[in-house]
């Protein structure tokens, strides 16, 4: 899923995030070719929690785009956003006779890129 960006194209990432990556893609794909305002306003009225980490990263990749790139906000929009799958924590959780159950607790590394929109 990830592509070659141009030099416009501006990314944060988050890794680790303690979030499972098929619940953290139902949030990413909200927000896909989005303009970052309306992004945001959708990430903060979504009742996921994953959405809370999406938005964060979101928040990091328009600053470095501002501060780094010296691109306006206005007319920056969500490019990409895509969710990998990190390492996964392995628990036990006791069950009957003596036998166990495996937990597994994953993470997620998540993905912005903002580009600025082409105006035609």
């Amino acid at each position: 899923m990830p592509q070659n960006t141009t030099t416009n194209e501006v990314r944060a990432t988050a890794k680790y995030v303690r979030v499972a990556p098929r619940k953290a893609r139902a949030v990413v794909s909200l927000i896909r070719n989005l303009p970052v305002a309306k992004a945001l306003e959708v990430l903060q009225f979504s009742t996921r929690a994953a959405s809370v980490d999406v938005a964060k990263v979101l928040r990091s990749a328009i600053a470095n785009a501002v501060n780094n790139n010296n691109l306006r906000e206005d007319d920056l929009f969500v490019k990409l956003a895509y969710v990998d799958e990190g390492p996964t924590l392995k628990r036990i959780r006791p069950r009957a006779k003596g036998s166990a159950s495996r937990i597994n607790k994953r993470m997620s590394h998540i993905t912005v890129v903002v580009a600025p929109r082409k105006e035609a």
